[in-house]
């Protein structure tokens, strides 16, 4: 095990959440929205993004062991990075929905050039999908709602 490429490939979406999180502290009005039935309290977020982020990580260590590792992993993250901003920055809720649905079909791209290369780093994938299409859900309402 390459320890080294390990913590680089986890460092990488960690450190992408974490700038993406400082710039968002100011703007961030998440607990003034009128919220859907299933929202979590805003204390959830951190901690499900960072698990998230780890498994993104070692997904793509594992690929980086056998392959280069796709150019849809690198667009996902931008493409994630920028949701953030666009929802809680700029406010522009209803373009984050749209912007959520392609992040939607970039992990879904992504898990399947995964599955090809190593099985192990697309299932890793597959929890980091699930909270996108609820966070998806999140969004809409919340522009519904609000």
């Amino acid at each position: 095990m390459n320890y080294k490429r390990l913590f680089i490939n986890i460092f990488i979406p960690l450190i992408i959440g974490g700038i993406v999180a400082l710039i968002m502290i100011p703007f961030n009005d998440y607990k003034n929205l009128n919220q859907p039935i299933l929202a979590p309290p805003a204390f959830i977020f951190p901690v499900v993004w960072s698990i998230l982020y780890v498994l993104m990580g070692i997904s793509a260590y594992l690929i980086s062991k056998k392959n280069s590792i796709p150019f849809v992993y690198y667009v996902q993250l931008f493409v994630n990075a920028l949701w953030s901003i666009f929802f809680f920055v700029f406010k522009w809720r209803l373009f984050a929905f749209i912007w959520l649905i392609l992040l939607a079909i970039l992990i879904i791209v992504m898990i399947i050039k995964f599955m090809k290369i190593d099985k192990l780093a697309a299932y890793l994938q597959i929890p980091y999908l699930l909270w996108v299409l609820f966070a998806g859900y999140l969004n809409i309402s919340i522009y519904l709602l609000n």
